[in-house]
């Protein structure tokens, strides 16, 4: 199982980008996606998560700010975060990840046995 994030960057606050994730076909049962962060010094973080039919869940801090939205192109076996008017605070590195559609928690890291190499977004103030 492959997973390949691009688009990151670095940007001013205020900002935008777009993160992709290709992946290949899964084996066995459907996946769902999702995208998870990791700050230097901090523990990798839920996102955002989105299943085959495109239903999504948002952590709370992501839900209300409302900045983020989590996309997917099954056409193309492509996953996206557009995220908008970045802050420094979205500084992390950023990955792409496939789990079960069995395992609904979402939010655990360990529900989650491919990941991607991840992708670095800096946001500057």
């Amino acid at each position: 199982a492959q997973l390949v994030e691009s688009g990151g960057g670095s940007v001013q606050a205020g900002g935008s980008l777009r993160l992709s994730c290709v992946r290949q076909v899964f084996p066995g049962s459907d996946y769902c996606m999702g995208w998870w962060r990791e700050a230097e010094g901090k523990e990798r973080e839920p996102v955002a998560t989105i299943d085959s039919k495109g239903a999504t869940s948002y952590t709370d801090s992501v839900r209300l700010e409302g900045r983020f939205t989590i996309s997917q192109d099954n056409a193309k076996n492509t996953l996206y975060l557009q995220m908008n008017n970045l802050k420094p605070d979205d500084t992390a590195m950023y990955y792409c990840a496939a789990r079960p559609v069995i395992t609904p928690a979402w939010w655990n890291e360990q529900s989650y046995p491919y990941w991607g190499q991840g992708t670095q977004v800096t946001v500057s103030s």
